[in-house]
Protein backbone atom coordinates (compact mmCIF):
# COMPACT_ATOMS: atom_id res chain seq x y z
CA UNK A 1 0.00 0.00 0.00
CA UNK A 2 1.41 3.38 -0.80
CA UNK A 3 1.82 5.97 2.28
CA UNK A 4 1.51 9.78 1.01
CA UNK A 5 3.11 12.51 3.10
CA UNK A 6 1.82 16.31 1.91
CA UNK A 7 3.63 19.03 1.12
CA UNK A 8 3.44 20.64 4.52
CA UNK A 9 4.94 17.62 6.17
CA UNK A 10 7.68 16.99 3.34
CA UNK A 11 8.80 20.94 3.79
CA UNK A 12 9.30 20.18 7.55
CA UNK A 13 11.15 16.65 6.79
CA UNK A 14 13.77 18.51 4.27
CA UNK A 15 15.36 20.58 7.72
CA UNK A 16 14.80 18.21 10.65
CA UNK A 17 18.15 16.42 10.66
CA UNK A 18 17.46 13.12 9.81
CA UNK A 19 18.37 11.53 6.52
CA UNK A 20 16.36 11.47 3.64
CA UNK A 21 16.30 10.81 -0.48
CA UNK A 22 13.89 13.69 -2.04
CA UNK A 23 13.70 11.57 -5.84
CA UNK A 24 12.05 13.46 -9.05
CA UNK A 25 11.45 10.44 -10.52
CA UNK A 26 10.15 12.26 -13.83
CA UNK A 27 12.33 12.10 -16.80
CA UNK A 28 14.61 14.48 -17.99
CA UNK A 29 12.55 17.03 -19.43
CA UNK A 30 9.89 17.32 -16.97
CA UNK A 31 12.63 17.56 -14.08
CA UNK A 32 14.46 20.19 -15.87
CA UNK A 33 11.36 22.22 -16.78
CA UNK A 34 10.85 22.54 -12.95
CA UNK A 35 11.59 20.52 -9.78
CA UNK A 36 11.91 20.96 -5.95
CA UNK A 37 15.39 22.21 -4.73
CA UNK A 38 16.86 19.62 -2.90
CA UNK A 39 15.15 16.73 -5.12
CA UNK A 40 17.44 14.43 -6.81
CA UNK A 41 16.65 13.05 -10.37
CA UNK A 42 16.30 9.43 -11.11
CA UNK A 43 13.64 8.80 -13.66
CA UNK A 44 11.43 5.91 -13.65
CA UNK A 45 12.92 4.76 -17.05
CA UNK A 46 15.78 4.09 -15.23
CA UNK A 47 14.61 3.55 -11.27
CA UNK A 48 16.27 0.55 -10.68
CA UNK A 49 19.00 0.52 -12.35
CA UNK A 50 20.13 3.75 -10.83
CA UNK A 51 18.56 3.57 -7.13
CA UNK A 52 20.85 1.62 -5.15
CA UNK A 53 23.86 3.42 -5.93
CA UNK A 54 21.93 7.25 -5.47
CA UNK A 55 20.28 5.35 -2.33
CA UNK A 56 22.91 2.66 -0.92
CA UNK A 57 20.90 2.34 2.46
CA UNK A 58 17.56 0.60 1.97
CA UNK A 59 16.40 2.02 5.29
CA UNK A 60 16.72 5.66 5.04
CA UNK A 61 13.62 7.58 4.15
CA UNK A 62 12.43 8.48 1.11
CA UNK A 63 9.77 10.54 -0.87
CA UNK A 64 9.33 10.18 -4.26
CA UNK A 65 6.80 12.60 -6.42
CA UNK A 66 5.43 12.59 -10.30
CA UNK A 67 3.59 15.18 -12.16
CA UNK A 68 0.77 13.74 -9.88
CA UNK A 69 0.30 10.72 -12.91
CA UNK A 70 0.92 7.94 -10.74
CA UNK A 71 4.09 7.26 -11.92
CA UNK A 72 6.00 7.77 -8.08
CA UNK A 73 3.42 5.03 -6.80
CA UNK A 74 4.92 2.77 -9.30
CA UNK A 75 7.98 3.39 -8.40
CA UNK A 76 7.50 3.13 -4.73
CA UNK A 77 6.40 -0.31 -5.82
CA UNK A 78 9.54 -1.10 -7.38
CA UNK A 79 11.35 0.56 -4.25
CA UNK A 80 10.07 -1.77 -2.15
CA UNK A 81 10.32 -4.66 -4.14
CA UNK A 82 14.27 -3.71 -3.85
CA UNK A 83 14.55 -4.00 -0.29
CA UNK A 84 13.67 -0.35 0.51
CA UNK A 85 11.62 -0.07 3.60
CA UNK A 86 10.40 3.72 3.99
CA UNK A 87 9.70 5.23 0.52
CA UNK A 88 6.47 6.98 -0.05
CA UNK A 89 5.06 9.74 -2.34
CA UNK A 90 4.74 13.51 -2.30
CA UNK A 91 0.92 13.43 -2.68
CA UNK A 92 -0.05 15.16 -5.76
CA UNK A 93 3.38 15.85 -6.93
CA UNK A 94 5.12 18.65 -8.12
CA UNK A 95 1.71 20.46 -8.67
CA UNK A 96 0.73 20.12 -5.25
CA UNK A 97 4.45 21.85 -4.11
CA UNK A 98 3.41 24.61 -5.91
CA UNK A 99 0.04 25.02 -4.49
CA UNK A 100 1.46 24.59 -1.48
CA UNK A 101 3.25 28.12 -1.85
CA UNK A 102 6.42 26.79 -2.72
CA UNK A 103 8.89 27.63 -5.61
CA UNK A 104 9.88 24.91 -8.81
CA UNK A 105 12.74 25.60 -10.06
CA UNK A 106 14.19 25.14 -13.56
CA UNK A 107 17.45 23.77 -14.79
CA UNK A 108 19.78 20.91 -13.79
CA UNK A 109 22.48 20.72 -10.80
CA UNK A 110 20.90 24.15 -9.27
CA UNK A 111 22.08 23.19 -5.71
CA UNK A 112 25.48 23.17 -7.35
CA UNK A 113 25.32 26.55 -9.32
CA UNK A 114 23.20 28.09 -6.48
CA UNK A 115 26.48 27.30 -4.50
CA UNK A 116 28.61 29.53 -6.86
CA UNK A 117 26.35 32.36 -6.89
CA UNK A 118 26.63 32.36 -3.05
CA UNK A 119 30.42 32.13 -3.39
CA UNK A 120 30.89 35.24 -5.65
CA UNK A 121 28.40 37.28 -3.57
CA UNK A 122 30.25 36.41 -0.36
CA UNK A 123 33.89 36.14 -1.47
CA UNK A 124 33.94 38.44 -4.32
CA UNK A 125 35.88 36.69 -6.45
CA UNK A 126 37.40 38.56 -8.80
CA UNK A 127 36.13 38.63 -12.69
CA UNK A 128 37.42 40.03 -15.84
CA UNK A 129 35.15 40.13 -18.87
CA UNK A 130 35.91 38.72 -22.61
CA UNK A 131 37.17 42.30 -23.44
CA UNK A 132 39.14 43.15 -20.96
CA UNK A 133 40.70 39.70 -21.28
CA UNK A 134 42.03 40.68 -25.14
CA UNK A 135 43.13 43.86 -23.88
CA UNK A 136 45.67 42.22 -21.45
CA UNK A 137 46.47 39.66 -24.62
CA UNK A 138 47.02 42.81 -26.88
CA UNK A 139 49.48 44.41 -24.43
CA UNK A 140 51.70 41.39 -23.75
CA UNK A 141 50.19 40.61 -20.40
CA UNK A 142 51.65 37.34 -19.19
CA UNK A 143 48.75 35.29 -18.66
CA UNK A 144 47.90 31.30 -18.36
CA UNK A 145 43.99 30.72 -19.36
CA UNK A 146 42.57 27.10 -17.50
CA UNK A 147 39.67 25.50 -18.79
CA UNK A 148 37.99 24.08 -15.65
CA UNK A 149 35.64 21.45 -17.51
CA UNK A 150 36.60 17.79 -18.60
CA UNK A 151 38.17 17.59 -21.35
CA UNK A 152 35.49 16.36 -23.57
CA UNK A 153 33.90 19.82 -23.08
CA UNK A 154 37.15 21.45 -23.73
CA UNK A 155 37.74 19.68 -26.94
CA UNK A 156 34.91 20.69 -28.49
CA UNK A 157 35.44 24.36 -28.07
CA UNK A 158 37.27 26.34 -25.70
CA UNK A 159 38.78 29.96 -25.46
CA UNK A 160 41.73 30.64 -27.77
CA UNK A 161 45.00 29.56 -26.25
CA UNK A 162 43.49 27.95 -23.15
CA UNK A 163 44.64 24.67 -21.35
CA UNK A 164 42.39 22.06 -20.09
CA UNK A 165 42.78 21.08 -16.24
CA UNK A 166 39.32 20.12 -14.49
CA UNK A 167 38.65 21.89 -11.36
CA UNK A 168 39.22 18.73 -9.62
CA UNK A 169 42.91 18.77 -10.80
CA UNK A 170 44.26 22.51 -9.87
CA UNK A 171 45.01 21.83 -6.44
CA UNK A 172 47.56 19.02 -7.64
CA UNK A 173 48.49 20.79 -10.77
CA UNK A 174 48.21 24.76 -11.34
CA UNK A 175 52.35 24.96 -10.36
CA UNK A 176 53.04 23.37 -12.98
CA UNK A 177 50.52 24.84 -15.14
CA UNK A 178 51.77 28.25 -13.98
CA UNK A 179 54.49 28.18 -12.11
CA UNK A 180 55.76 32.06 -12.56
CA UNK A 181 53.89 33.80 -9.74
CA UNK A 182 53.92 36.50 -12.09
CA UNK A 183 51.61 35.15 -14.25
CA UNK A 184 47.84 35.97 -14.03
CA UNK A 185 45.75 32.82 -13.97
CA UNK A 186 42.07 33.38 -15.77
CA UNK A 187 39.65 30.14 -15.25
CA UNK A 188 36.65 30.17 -17.34
CA UNK A 189 33.97 27.55 -18.06
CA UNK A 190 31.00 27.54 -20.51
CA UNK A 191 29.02 29.61 -18.42
CA UNK A 192 29.97 30.96 -14.92
CA UNK A 193 29.91 27.83 -12.16
CA UNK A 194 32.83 26.18 -12.95
CA UNK A 195 34.49 29.60 -13.52
CA UNK A 196 33.81 30.89 -10.41
CA UNK A 197 35.02 27.58 -8.65
CA UNK A 198 37.91 27.32 -10.30
CA UNK A 199 39.20 30.32 -9.21
CA UNK A 200 38.46 30.58 -6.18
CA UNK A 201 39.77 27.52 -5.48
CA UNK A 202 43.14 28.66 -6.62
CA UNK A 203 42.60 32.22 -4.24
CA UNK A 204 41.88 29.96 -1.25
CA UNK A 205 44.37 27.68 -2.00
CA UNK A 206 46.60 30.66 -1.48
CA UNK A 207 48.63 30.83 -4.12
CA UNK A 208 50.81 34.27 -5.35
CA UNK A 209 49.28 34.29 -8.80
CA UNK A 210 46.86 37.09 -9.46
CA UNK A 211 43.56 34.90 -10.32
CA UNK A 212 40.21 35.94 -12.00
CA UNK A 213 37.22 33.99 -13.45
CA UNK A 214 36.06 34.46 -16.50
CA UNK A 215 33.47 36.52 -17.12
CA UNK A 216 30.07 34.47 -18.15
CA UNK A 217 32.76 32.11 -19.87
CA UNK A 218 32.66 30.86 -23.08
CA UNK A 219 28.91 32.21 -23.73
CA UNK A 220 30.39 35.60 -22.69
CA UNK A 221 33.49 35.22 -25.44
CA UNK A 222 30.83 34.10 -28.17
CA UNK A 223 28.62 37.04 -27.32
CA UNK A 224 31.30 39.69 -27.19
CA UNK A 225 31.73 38.49 -30.85
CA UNK A 226 34.83 36.51 -30.04
CA UNK A 227 35.53 33.90 -31.69
CA UNK A 228 36.16 29.88 -29.94
CA UNK A 229 38.87 27.34 -30.65
CA UNK A 230 37.76 23.93 -31.89
CA UNK A 231 39.67 20.64 -31.37
CA UNK A 232 42.40 21.70 -29.31
CA UNK A 233 44.48 19.13 -27.20
CA UNK A 234 46.18 21.27 -24.38
CA UNK A 235 45.87 20.10 -21.35
CA UNK A 236 48.01 19.53 -17.85
CA UNK A 237 51.06 17.61 -17.71
CA UNK A 238 51.03 13.97 -15.83
CA UNK A 239 53.29 14.26 -12.52
CA UNK A 240 55.88 12.50 -11.52
CA UNK A 241 56.24 12.79 -7.47
CA UNK A 242 56.61 16.96 -7.95
CA UNK A 243 59.63 18.16 -4.59
CA UNK A 244 56.68 20.97 -4.00
CA UNK A 245 53.91 17.58 -2.72
CA UNK A 246 54.27 18.57 0.49
CA UNK A 247 53.67 22.64 0.33
CA UNK A 248 50.11 21.55 -2.05
CA UNK A 249 49.48 18.86 0.36
CA UNK A 250 49.70 21.34 3.55
CA UNK A 251 47.90 24.05 1.78
CA UNK A 252 45.26 21.54 0.69
CA UNK A 253 44.98 20.17 4.66
CA UNK A 254 44.51 24.10 5.84
CA UNK A 255 41.63 24.37 3.63
CA UNK A 256 39.72 21.04 3.93
CA UNK A 257 40.03 21.69 7.98
CA UNK A 258 38.96 25.26 7.75
CA UNK A 259 35.64 24.32 6.52
CA UNK A 260 35.32 21.15 8.83
CA UNK A 261 36.37 18.45 6.80
CA UNK A 262 38.00 15.56 9.09
CA UNK A 263 40.89 13.02 7.45
CA UNK A 264 39.60 9.41 8.40
CA UNK A 265 41.97 6.64 8.62
CA UNK A 266 40.65 3.10 7.26
CA UNK A 267 38.86 1.93 10.43
CA UNK A 268 36.95 5.04 10.90
CA UNK A 269 35.67 4.58 7.23
CA UNK A 270 34.89 0.80 7.42
CA UNK A 271 32.47 1.76 10.82
CA UNK A 272 30.76 4.58 8.98
CA UNK A 273 29.78 2.11 5.96
CA UNK A 274 28.61 -0.77 8.20
CA UNK A 275 26.71 1.36 10.42
CA UNK A 276 23.04 1.07 8.93
CA UNK A 277 21.57 3.65 10.67
CA UNK A 278 23.84 6.43 8.78
CA UNK A 279 23.94 6.49 5.04
CA UNK A 280 27.92 6.81 3.56
CA UNK A 281 29.27 7.38 0.05
CA UNK A 282 32.87 6.31 -0.78
CA UNK A 283 34.20 8.43 -3.65
CA UNK A 284 37.44 8.46 -5.54
CA UNK A 285 37.79 12.15 -7.70
CA UNK A 286 40.63 11.19 -9.34
CA UNK A 287 40.85 11.17 -12.95
CA UNK A 288 39.66 8.16 -14.96
CA UNK A 289 43.13 7.21 -15.81
CA UNK A 290 43.89 6.74 -12.08
CA UNK A 291 40.58 4.76 -11.19
CA UNK A 292 41.02 2.52 -13.72
CA UNK A 293 44.46 1.42 -13.08
CA UNK A 294 43.93 1.16 -9.09
CA UNK A 295 40.47 2.31 -8.05
CA UNK A 296 38.71 -0.04 -5.47
CA UNK A 297 35.35 -1.00 -6.13
CA UNK A 298 33.94 0.28 -3.14
CA UNK A 299 34.74 3.90 -4.11
CA UNK A 300 32.03 5.08 -6.67
CA UNK A 301 34.45 6.93 -9.54
CA UNK A 302 33.32 11.16 -9.85
CA UNK A 303 36.06 13.53 -11.13
CA UNK A 304 36.23 16.19 -8.53
CA UNK A 305 35.65 18.85 -10.23
CA UNK A 306 32.39 17.30 -11.87
CA UNK A 307 31.10 16.21 -8.40
CA UNK A 308 31.26 19.92 -7.09
CA UNK A 309 29.23 20.26 -10.93
CA UNK A 310 26.96 18.02 -10.31
CA UNK A 311 26.41 16.58 -6.81
CA UNK A 312 22.95 15.60 -7.11
CA UNK A 313 23.62 12.70 -9.91
CA UNK A 314 25.85 10.95 -7.46
CA UNK A 315 24.77 11.96 -4.10
CA UNK A 316 20.86 11.22 -3.34
CA UNK A 317 20.58 11.44 0.26
CA UNK A 318 20.42 14.64 1.86
CA UNK A 319 22.33 14.74 5.21
CA UNK A 320 24.41 11.36 4.16
CA UNK A 321 28.39 11.10 4.97
CA UNK A 322 30.87 11.42 2.44
CA UNK A 323 34.00 10.19 2.09
CA UNK A 324 36.47 11.45 -0.61
CA UNK A 325 39.62 9.42 -1.98
CA UNK A 326 42.43 10.54 -3.92
CA UNK A 327 45.66 8.73 -2.59
CA UNK A 328 48.12 12.42 -2.25
CA UNK A 329 45.84 13.90 -0.14
CA UNK A 330 45.53 17.43 -2.28
CA UNK A 331 42.27 17.52 -5.00
CA UNK A 332 40.18 14.92 -1.67
CA UNK A 333 40.96 17.40 0.97
CA UNK A 334 40.01 20.90 -1.50
CA UNK A 335 36.65 18.83 -3.19
CA UNK A 336 35.46 18.28 0.94
CA UNK A 337 35.83 21.89 1.47
CA UNK A 338 33.68 22.80 -1.68
CA UNK A 339 31.16 20.33 -0.68
CA UNK A 340 31.05 21.34 2.95
CA UNK A 341 29.73 24.78 1.64
CA UNK A 342 27.22 22.80 0.02
CA UNK A 343 26.24 21.23 3.28
CA UNK A 344 27.03 18.31 2.84
CA UNK A 345 29.19 16.19 5.97
CA UNK A 346 32.39 15.70 3.11
CA UNK A 347 35.17 13.90 4.74
CA UNK A 348 38.55 12.88 3.50
CA UNK A 349 39.52 9.14 3.21
CA UNK A 350 43.38 9.49 4.92
CA UNK A 351 44.65 6.11 3.22
CA UNK A 352 45.42 4.70 -0.26
CA UNK A 353 42.40 3.66 -2.29
CA UNK A 354 44.68 0.79 -4.07
CA UNK A 355 45.14 -0.93 -0.40
CA UNK A 356 41.58 -1.01 0.72
CA UNK A 357 40.54 -3.89 2.62
CA UNK A 358 38.20 -5.89 0.95
CA UNK A 359 36.75 -7.52 3.39
CA UNK A 360 36.14 -4.43 5.99
CA UNK A 361 34.36 -2.45 3.59
CA UNK A 362 32.11 -5.32 1.96
CA UNK A 363 28.61 -3.97 1.35
CA UNK A 364 25.93 -5.75 -0.49
CA UNK A 365 23.86 -4.71 -2.89
CA UNK A 366 20.35 -5.72 -4.51
CA UNK A 367 20.54 -5.87 -8.46
CA UNK A 368 17.27 -5.11 -10.27
CA UNK A 369 14.94 -8.04 -11.11
CA UNK A 370 14.48 -7.85 -14.08
CA UNK A 371 13.02 -10.41 -17.45
CA UNK A 372 15.30 -11.98 -19.95
CA UNK A 373 13.74 -10.98 -23.37
CA UNK A 374 13.77 -13.18 -25.95
CA UNK A 375 15.82 -11.48 -29.09
CA UNK A 376 14.49 -11.07 -32.71
CA UNK A 377 16.82 -10.74 -35.45
CA UNK A 378 16.04 -8.04 -38.36
CA UNK A 379 14.88 -10.37 -40.46
CA UNK A 380 12.28 -11.96 -39.00
CA UNK A 381 10.95 -8.33 -37.27
CA UNK A 382 10.36 -7.78 -41.31
CA UNK A 383 7.98 -10.90 -41.93
CA UNK A 384 6.21 -9.88 -39.05
CA UNK A 385 6.38 -6.49 -39.96
CA UNK A 386 4.71 -7.32 -43.97
CA UNK A 387 2.41 -9.41 -42.34
CA UNK A 388 1.09 -6.74 -39.52
CA UNK A 389 1.03 -8.85 -36.57
CA UNK A 390 3.30 -6.83 -34.62
CA UNK A 391 3.70 -3.84 -32.50
CA UNK A 392 6.93 -2.10 -32.45
CA UNK A 393 8.01 0.36 -29.61
CA UNK A 394 10.90 2.47 -29.88
CA UNK A 395 12.38 2.78 -26.70
CA UNK A 396 15.54 5.64 -27.61
CA UNK A 397 15.49 9.18 -26.70
CA UNK A 398 12.68 11.13 -28.34
CA UNK A 399 15.55 12.97 -30.54
CA UNK A 400 16.92 10.07 -32.15
CA UNK A 401 13.83 8.66 -32.79
CA UNK A 402 12.77 11.69 -34.79
CA UNK A 403 16.19 11.15 -36.42
CA UNK A 404 15.37 7.91 -37.87
CA UNK A 405 13.29 4.80 -36.96
CA UNK A 406 11.14 2.09 -38.42
CA UNK A 407 8.68 3.03 -40.57
CA UNK A 408 5.66 1.25 -38.49
CA UNK A 409 7.38 2.22 -34.72
CA UNK A 410 6.16 3.96 -31.99
CA UNK A 411 8.14 6.07 -30.06
CA UNK A 412 7.13 5.76 -25.81
CA UNK A 413 9.18 5.73 -22.92
CA UNK A 414 8.43 3.63 -19.75
CA UNK A 415 6.52 5.91 -17.97
CA UNK A 416 3.66 6.34 -20.80
CA UNK A 417 3.75 2.25 -21.62
CA UNK A 418 0.58 2.32 -19.22
CA UNK A 419 -1.33 3.82 -22.23
CA UNK A 420 -1.32 0.41 -23.66
CA UNK A 421 -3.35 -1.23 -20.66
CA UNK A 422 -6.54 -0.01 -22.69
CA UNK A 423 -6.30 -1.96 -25.54
CA UNK A 424 -2.85 -3.89 -24.86
CA UNK A 425 -1.45 -5.58 -27.88
CA UNK A 426 -0.88 -9.28 -28.58
CA UNK A 427 2.56 -9.07 -29.68
CA UNK A 428 5.72 -6.71 -28.99
CA UNK A 429 9.19 -6.19 -30.28
CA UNK A 430 11.09 -3.21 -28.38
CA UNK A 431 14.01 -1.51 -29.95
CA UNK A 432 16.62 -0.20 -27.32
CA UNK A 433 20.33 1.07 -27.18
CA UNK A 434 20.34 -0.58 -24.11
CA UNK A 435 19.06 -4.08 -23.46
CA UNK A 436 18.26 -3.06 -19.60
CA UNK A 437 16.00 -0.57 -20.37
CA UNK A 438 13.97 -3.05 -22.40
CA UNK A 439 14.03 -5.24 -19.74
CA UNK A 440 12.49 -2.61 -17.40
CA UNK A 441 9.96 -2.18 -19.66
CA UNK A 442 9.12 -5.39 -20.25
CA UNK A 443 7.56 -5.22 -16.63
CA UNK A 444 5.58 -2.80 -16.83
CA UNK A 445 4.40 -4.24 -20.56
CA UNK A 446 4.09 -7.29 -18.88
CA UNK A 447 1.92 -5.92 -15.73
CA UNK A 448 -1.23 -4.70 -18.26
CA UNK A 449 -1.18 -8.11 -19.68
CA UNK A 450 1.01 -8.07 -22.58
CA UNK A 451 3.08 -11.79 -22.53
CA UNK A 452 4.73 -11.55 -26.48
CA UNK A 453 7.44 -9.54 -25.35
CA UNK A 454 11.19 -9.47 -27.60
CA UNK A 455 13.79 -6.93 -28.59
CA UNK A 456 15.25 -6.33 -31.94
CA UNK A 457 18.62 -8.46 -31.47
CA UNK A 458 21.60 -5.21 -32.04
CA UNK A 459 18.93 -2.43 -32.27
CA UNK A 460 19.02 -0.38 -35.07
CA UNK A 461 22.31 -0.88 -35.83
CA UNK A 462 21.53 -4.21 -37.08
CA UNK A 463 18.11 -2.62 -38.69
CA UNK A 464 20.66 -0.65 -40.86
CA UNK A 465 23.11 -3.13 -41.59
CA UNK A 466 20.04 -5.44 -42.48
CA UNK A 467 19.34 -2.98 -45.09
CA UNK A 468 16.37 -2.54 -44.15
CA UNK A 469 14.79 1.06 -44.68
CA UNK A 470 14.09 3.96 -41.77
CA UNK A 471 11.92 7.08 -41.85
CA UNK A 472 12.89 10.13 -40.37
CA UNK A 473 9.84 12.22 -38.51
CA UNK A 474 11.46 15.72 -37.73
CA UNK A 475 8.59 17.02 -35.50
CA UNK A 476 7.23 13.47 -33.98
CA UNK A 477 6.88 13.01 -31.24
CA UNK A 478 5.54 16.48 -30.39
CA UNK A 479 7.29 18.52 -28.46
CA UNK A 480 4.93 18.03 -25.39
CA UNK A 481 5.59 14.52 -25.46
CA UNK A 482 9.50 14.59 -25.35
CA UNK A 483 9.86 14.09 -21.38
CA UNK A 484 12.82 12.71 -21.82
CA UNK A 485 14.28 15.98 -23.20
CA UNK A 486 15.42 19.45 -21.75
CA UNK A 487 14.66 22.18 -24.56
CA UNK A 488 15.67 24.52 -21.67
CA UNK A 489 19.30 24.23 -22.34
CA UNK A 490 19.59 22.98 -25.55
CA UNK A 491 19.78 25.95 -27.99
CA UNK A 492 22.94 27.71 -25.95
CA UNK A 493 24.48 24.75 -26.85
CA UNK A 494 24.05 25.27 -30.43
CA UNK A 495 25.46 28.81 -29.47
CA UNK A 496 22.29 30.87 -30.12
CA UNK A 497 22.79 33.75 -28.42
CA UNK A 498 19.35 34.69 -27.38
CA UNK A 499 19.14 31.20 -25.37
CA UNK A 500 22.67 31.71 -23.97
CA UNK A 501 21.81 35.13 -22.69
CA UNK A 502 18.61 33.66 -20.97
CA UNK A 503 20.99 31.38 -19.76
CA UNK A 504 23.40 33.32 -17.97
CA UNK A 505 20.49 34.75 -16.54
CA UNK A 506 19.04 32.39 -14.78
CA UNK A 507 22.54 31.36 -13.58
CA UNK A 508 22.40 34.75 -11.83
CA UNK A 509 18.93 34.87 -10.60
CA UNK A 510 18.88 31.82 -8.16
CA UNK A 511 19.49 33.13 -5.14
CA UNK A 512 16.69 35.56 -5.43
CA UNK A 513 14.32 32.05 -5.71
CA UNK A 514 15.43 30.68 -2.72
CA UNK A 515 13.36 30.57 0.57
CA UNK A 516 14.95 30.58 3.80
CA UNK A 517 15.29 27.03 4.69
CA UNK A 518 17.26 26.57 1.28
CA UNK A 519 19.11 29.52 1.51
CA UNK A 520 20.50 27.96 5.25
CA UNK A 521 21.46 24.58 3.42
CA UNK A 522 24.91 26.12 2.04
CA UNK A 523 27.38 26.99 4.38
CA UNK A 524 29.61 29.80 2.59
CA UNK A 525 32.78 30.69 4.14
CA UNK A 526 32.68 34.72 4.88
CA UNK A 527 35.04 36.65 3.15
CA UNK A 528 38.11 37.38 5.36
CA UNK A 529 38.29 40.55 7.43
CA UNK A 530 40.45 43.53 5.09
Amino acid sequence: MTIYVDARTLKIWLSDGDEIALIDVREHGQYGEGHLFFAVPLAYSVFELGLAALVPNPGVRIVLYDSGDGVAERAAGRAEALGYRSACVLEGGAAAWRRAGHRLFSGVNVPSKTLAELVEGERHTPHISAEKLMAMRAAGEKLMIVDGRPFSEFHRMNIPGGVCCPNGELALRIDSIAPDPSTTIIVNCAGRTRSIVGAQTLIDLGIANPVFALENGTQGWSLSGLELEKGASRRYRELAEPAEIDVRRARARTLAESRGARFLEEDEVAASVRDETRTTYLIDIRTEEEYSTDGSPHFTHVPGGQLIQATDQWVGVKGARIVLADNELIRAPVVAAWLRQLGHEADVFAGRIGEVGEAIFKRSSTPAPTPQLPKIVAAELQTLISQDTVHIIDLRPSMVYREEHIASAIWSIRPRLSLLADNPPAKVVLVADRPDIAELCAIDLGEIGIEDISVLEGGMAAWREAGFPVVATPKLPADAECIDFLFFTHRRHLGDPAHSRQYLAWELGLIDQLDEQERASFKIVPAPAP
